[in-house]
């Protein structure tokens, strides 16, 4: 199956605070979120069992990163010092932590974590087309 790959995906969800301090315009006051934050493997082999990935092992991957975030001012939080509390930035976060806690191969599966803002509002961080 040359050139062909399984991918998996897990959702997480939190509630938090932020504002962008160097934002002009409403974003910069305090204001809320539930934030849907995606985790996206590509794997090019399956284990005996027939998954590339188990789902529950990356949903708690997720939840753990999550739930740290959940029901926080972001912008107090150590793991944002110095950084705006951006989906952007946020999906960032979720990509390099979930590099350091998943097992290989899903770590260098890791294709991007997603933070959604909105039901219509996203942002995604993870490497290049060229993997750069």
């Amino acid at each position: 199956m040359s050139g062909h790959v399984f991918t998996i995906s897990a959702q997480a969800h939190y509630d938090a605070a932020h504002s962008l301090r160097n934002y002009k315009g409403k974003c910069a006051k305090l204001h809320g979120h539930r934030y849907v934050v995606e985790a996206v493997l590509q794997l090019t082999e399956l284990d005996e069992s027939g998954i590339a990935f188990d789902f529950a092992d990356l949903k708690s991957a997720l939840e753990a990163l999550a739930d740290g975030l959940d029901h926080e001012n972001l912008n107090e939080l150590p793991q944002f010092e110095g950084v705006e509390t951006s989906a952007e930035n946020q999906a960032r976060y979720f990509f390099v932590e979930l590099r350091k806690s998943l097992p290989e191969p899903a770590a260098s599966g890791l294709l991007h974590a997603r933070v959604w803002e909105s039901p219509t509002q996203w942002a995604q961080y993870g490497p290049t087309a060229t993997g750069r």
